[in-house]
């Protein structure tokens, strides 16, 4: 069974900053919580390694790549993750993010987290620390503007 997650946040910085940081995908360990280490293999693969409830690598590639619009990511084997970000434009000044994640909870574990919400309220706080992280530095750490359809 599949399950859906949509969150989003306001983020006060221009969507172009928002964005940019978005695509420094070797910095999401500084605010995803129990992503141990995200490697760019290539300007469209990823490998994750992640702990906490479970030890595991995975690789990912991305699927669509729009500068300011959007960034879309699949796993690749058996997985079943794929999640989509984009970002509105509120002002010159302010984003919104919006996350939406798909997933195939494995074992009981996993299954029992999924049904108490736990992946849900792991999103919001990997958001909210998104926000907190780049409203901090002022500026992204870096940028990719390529794009992939």
């Amino acid at each position: 069974m599949t399950s859906v997650i949509e969150n989003s946040i306001e983020v006060d910085r221009p969507a172009s900053t928002v964005y940019d940081q978005w695509t420094q995908f070797e910095e999401f360990p500084q605010f995803m919580e129990g992503v141990e280490r995200v490697e760019q293999l290539d300007d469209r693969r990823l490998r994750h390694a992640e702990i906490g409830g479970a030890d595991r690598e995975w690789d990912a590639e991305i699927a669509e790549q729009v500068p300011d619009e959007v960034i879309a990511l699949r796993a690749t084997g058996d997985t079943g993750h794929t999640g989509r970000v984009t970002f509105d434009r509120l002002s010159d000044a302010s984003t919104r993010v919006n996350l939406r994640t798909e997933y195939q909870p494995k074992g009981l574990t996993e299954k029992a987290g999924d049904m108490l919400g736990v992946v849900d309220r792991r999103v919001k706080g990997d958001l909210d620390r998104f926000k907190a992280f780049i409203e901090s530095r002022g500026t992204e750490t870096g940028a990719w503007r390529g794009e992939i359809r």
